[in-house]
């Protein structure tokens, strides 16, 4: 994977296909790479991704993207392929333009992408090129015949070039580290695979309802922006550029085809100004922020004045005055309250609920996330700020309870597990609350953590029988992941 015209792709070295059609793979490329070790690959990579300063573990911007990939996906479900990825979209904290696909349905998008956006319908062609490279794909294809071996270079030259966009030298040498260079020319992008993003992308796009021309006009700023790029970047981190000839290509497939006027709701611009703050960590950055949002608010349209009063209580609420703070969301809810959807917008009520934390009002911070749960039930972020309002609100048994259920409903959520250790400890029970940092640890793909978690359980004091026999099969069962593990690493395979 590397930056192409400022947007990071998938790499392919395949021919066209007709995008109504997606394909699968000969027996020869199934043979060595699988859609679940391509599945596998691409959670390798997420780990250490999420281990980095700028992957932006943020719910209320990672919950909208999910929710407008699965809009893009459900007009186009056989873009999951036979192995029915289960699409991840996620945002990196970096002011450049880019997005990229991993391996395996995990789509990144820059901070600097959606800032740069004019409407919701240029984010969705970004993303809708991306899901076309998962759904071709395009890395399967180009390592059919490669040894499995390869892969773990592969990793590390996708890392780099995520490290090289802040360090260019970090990220020079965790590819010469991964080999890296080695695998240059197979990591070219090929310009038939872009056009075949593109067409898929475009036809995604159609389908679900958003405006083609969104495409068009990012890939047409995007080739612009990319003029101002020096030559400093190593020339392995670039690939083929976004050409005038692919852009001709778009227009030339969207002519025919009747215009489309969408208009965005509140979600889109709401989420532009979290990210502008989110963005940022220096107190100029902030103070920038601040005065795109007062600009906004003293425009005469209901979007810019609501996104402009929930940049302003995000921008009060980072310098640490949640009263100021509220007095913005307030603002913002009087003029979202007739125009809104009856659901009304998740960003907004989750920084409510985080204004109120912060403002040490644990019960009125419990009555918002309650309604929140009503609303919207499917969140997860919500459920989250709803055990972290009870413990708040020294409502430990509360918050253990709803939590347990939680885990048994959702199994594969390490900040479940996170908090149900701190409620275990508020109610000094030692035993539980390792166990629990044990699941946390393991779920993060930390199993040595995960596993020393385990013996701390053993001893404590209040560890059960029952306790204790839970414990060992998790230790059996966490050790022999472990010694896969590093037995996968010393033969060099997924």
């Amino acid at each position: 994977m590397l930056i192409a015209s400022g947007v990071l792709l998938t790499p392919s070295l395949i021919p066209s296909v007709q995008a109504q059609a997606l394909p699968n793979l000969g027996d020869t490329e199934r043979e060595e790479l699988s859609p679940a070790m391509e599945r596998r690959l691409g959670e390798q990579i997420m780990r250490q991704i999420r281990r980095n300063r700028d992957y932006l573990d943020d719910a209320p911007t990672q919950e909208y993207l999910n929710n407008l990939g699965n809009d893009l996906l459900a007009v186009r479900p056989e873009a999951r392929g036979e192995a029915q990825y289960d699409y991840f979209f996620f945002v990196v904290r970096d002011p450049m333009l880019n997005a990229f696909a991993l391996p395996g349905g995990f789509i990144g998008t820059h901070t600097g992408l959606i800032l740069a956006a004019q409407n919701e319908s240029e984010v969705a062609g970004v993303m809708a090129h991306e899901i076309g490279h998962v759904a071709q794909r395009h890395i399967a294809r180009m390592l059919g015949k490669q040894r499995q071996d390869m892969l773990i270079p592969l990793a590390g030259m996708i890392l780099g070039a995520l490290a090289a966009s802040s360090s260019p030298n970090a990220g020079v040498g965790i590819m010469m580290g991964s080999q890296g260079l080695a695998m240059q020319r197979q990591l070219n992008f090929s310009r038939e695979a872009e056009r075949e993003a593109d067409r898929i992308g475009l036809d995604i796009m159609r389908d679900a309802g958003y405006e083609t021309s969104g495409m068009i006009n990012f890939f047409g700023r995007l080739q612009q922006a990319t003029r101002g790029y020096n030559d400093s970047m190593p020339a392995y981190l670039r690939s083929h550029p976004l050409t005038t000839e692919r852009i001709a290509d778009i227009q030339a497939r969207t002519r025919d085809q009747p215009y489309r006027q969408r208009a965005d709701g509140f979600d889109f611009p709401v989420i532009q100004a979290r990210v502008r703050v989110l963005q940022t960590n220096s107190a100029q950055g902030l103070f920038e922020a601040e005065e795109v949002f007062k600009r906004q608010v003293q425009q005469n349209t209901r979007t810019a004045i609501v996104a402009g009063n929930y940049g302003l209580a995000m921008v009060a609420l980072r310098r640490g005055a949640p009263d100021r703070a509220q007095t913005f969301i307030d603002q913002a809810r009087a003029v979202l309250k007739d125009g809104a959807p009856k659901t009304g917008n998740a960003a907004l009520t989750s920084l409510a609920i985080e204004v109120r934390l912060a403002a040490r009002q644990a019960n009125e911070a419990v009555a918002e996330a309650e309604i929140a749960r009503k609303q919207f039930p499917l969140s997860r972020g919500m459920a989250l700020q709803y055990a972290d309002a009870l413990m708040a609100a020294n409502r430990a048994d509360d918050a253990v309870s709803f939590l347990r259920d939680q885990t048994s409903l959702y199994r594969s959520e390490p900040q479940l597990y996170d908090r149900l250790a701190k409620g275990y400890a508020a109610q000094g029970r030692q035993a539980l609350q390792h166990m629990a940092l044990a699941e946390n640890y393991a779920l993060r793909g930390s199993l040595p953590a995960a596993i020393d978690q385990l013996g701390i359980a053993r001893r404590a004091p209040d560890a059960t029988f029952y306790d204790q026999s839970i414990i060992d099969a998790r230790e059996r069962e966490m050790k022999a992941q472990r010694m896969e593990e590093l037995q996968r690493e010393k033969d060099g395979t997924l």
